[in-house]
């Protein structure tokens, strides 16, 4: 038994050729290594049907030693399961004298030689000290002290002094006990074999008292108005592939020491990952409306620190509205994602909400925006890019949107408030003008905002055209203006006045009023 050397192979009984590094523990003769240790046998060990003369070999390996060495060649063995579980040090003797008796009586043959016992270093687990007074603080006054003795020693535990009266006893730990390790392990062991059953039920003492989270109700919030929108909660894993990591995220991985798999390998940097996995498997199984979200952290290095932030995700697709002998099917668009993502954000205080497009290149171009409230995104959402589409194999229009919770939680919940509706009339105007197309509805309404009429109680897009009289570059726009007092009816020349105002405002900004 050594170290591999560098450079050093070794053919499997799998038939593999596998590079080993120094890390490596080999069972090698005078030459070369003969086998992976506590891992699998080399192929030149192989028994076959010419095989004349078989050592026989029993070893104890190190289980973490093991462990790292299954992982790195992928190796996972029932030899490798045994070992990295812990096996019995002590019973190497014992298994070869038993496998050579199997061989003797079942198949004949001549016994050659003694047993070569080498023994590394001893094995030697300390003593564990168990104490009554805390058996009794855990398990109660049962069982009684003549029960626990003789309940250690029919596990194989040697326990001195044996008297039942004894305070304090000292537990030796059978060499196949490597899992047991503190006092709390033995007096588990106690309850086990004593029976759960026989302990009476008592709820655990409690002085304290129940603490709200501090988003429960944002939490809350978010949850029911997404539910209410037709959304279903999903959980999905919290570990993403390298390759997904770096697709859909530019923070810093973290990667586990001990993935899972490779598809598992990195604690996930974005939940868009986990959603299109999930819109994947209803759309395999054969649902074609298909609208999910769920909670969850991220998780990133911020310089030598982990980050967690919190998250919220959500995908659609298929029809936004079922076909019916009423009206036919429509289908889930982007707009019916930006609305969800604005009655989302609705819930919470803000002075102003508006999109742009500068959006992570995993979105449709032009079909995807970023939600900046108060001046801080804290949505991003859109149409999956079409080269991503083709790689999960959707047939249909997929949509997904992350809310960054941690951004949107620093607003207050907004206040619902009531307010009498007008007893005096409105009066509306409709405006038709021509923009450029850089002049989006956002900077039309924040142009009329400015104003600060106090009677403008509505400013809303009533139709878009674009082609035929509109010069390319350009389209018109209906606008409908709404003017309303709370304490009297408007006068014909205020309503003139307010018009004005707003034809100029939509002027200074590029538009041109449509006669």
């Amino acid at each position: 038994m050594r170290h591999a050397r560098p450079g050093e192979t070794l053919k499997t009984l799998d038939g593999v050729e596998r590079q080993l590094t120094t890390e490596d523990l080999v069972v090698a003769d005078g030459c070369k290594p003969v086998g992976l240790a506590g891992v699998m046998g080399g192929f030149d060990t192989m028994i076959t049907e010419r095989t004349k003369n078989v050592l026989i070999e029993s070893a104890w390996w190190d289980p973490i030693m093991v462990r790292k060495m299954a992982r790195r060649h992928g190796l996972h063995t029932d030899a490798s399961h045994r070992f990295e579980r812990g096996a019995d040090f002590e019973s190497t003797v014992l298994s070869v004298n038993r496998v050579a008796e199997l061989i003797l009586t079942s198949g004949g043959g001549e016994l050659v030689g003694d047993v070569v016992d080498v023994l590394a270093r001893p094995m030697d687990q300390a003593p564990l000290a168990l104490h009554l007074s805390e058996v009794r603080r855990i398990l109660g006054n049962q069982p009684s002290g003549d029960e626990i003795v003789r309940l250690l020693k029919q596990l194989g535990f040697e326990i001195r002094p044996e008297r039942k009266d004894a305070a304090e006893f000292t537990v030796q730990i059978p060499p196949w006990r490597l899992d047991v390790e503190r006092e709390i392990d033995l007096i588990e062991e106690i309850a086990r074999a004593y029976g759960y059953n026989k302990f009476p039920n008592t709820l655990p003492a409690f002085s304290g008292e129940v603490v709200e989270h501090p988003d429960a109700k944002k939490n809350a919030k978010v949850r029911s108005s997404l539910l209410a929108l037709g959304y279903n909660e999903a959980i999905s894993l919290t570990f993403i592939s390298k390759q997904d990591a770096s697709k859909f995220s530019g923070a810093q991985q973290i990667e586990l020491e001990n993935p899972l798999s490779a598809e598992a390998s990195i604690m996930r940097t974005s939940p868009i990952p986990g959603m299109l996995d999930m819109l994947a498997y209803n759309l395999n199984r054969g649902l074609s409306d298909v609208r999910l979200f769920e909670f969850g952290n991220i998780y990133e290095y911020s310089g030598a620190n982990s980050l967690e932030t919190q998250h919220a995700s959500i995908g659609a697709t298929g029809n936004a509205l079922m076909q019916s002998v009423h009206q036919p099917a429509k289908p889930y668009s982007f707009f019916d994602l930006k609305g969800d993502v604005e009655t989302v954000l609705e819930g919470f205080e803000h002075s102003t909400l508006h999109f742009d497009a500068e959006v992570a290149n995993h979105y449709h171009p032009g079909r995807a925006a970023r939600a900046v409230l108060d001046g801080e995104v804290v949505a991003e959402f859109g149409q999956i890019h079409p080269r991503i589409a083709s790689e999960h194999k959707f047939r249909q229009d997929v949509f997904v949107g992350e809310i960054y919770l941690d951004r949107l939680y620093q607003h207050d919940l907004r206040r619902i408030q009531y307010e009498a509706l007008a007893r005096y009339p409105a009066v509306e105007r409709d405006f038709s003008f021509i923009f450029e197309e850089s002049a989006t509805f956002e900077k039309v309404q924040a142009a009329v905002a400015e104003l600060g009429i106090r009677e403008l109680c509505s400013f809303e897009p009533v139709e878009i055209f674009r082609g035929g009289a509109v010069p390319k570059g350009k389209y018109s726009m209906l606008l409908r203006v709404k003017f309303q007092s709370k304490e009297r009816t408007l006068r014909e020349d205020e309503v003139a006045g307010w018009s004005a105002q707003v034809v100029r405002a939509l002027e200074q900004l590029g538009g041109s009023l449509r006669a």
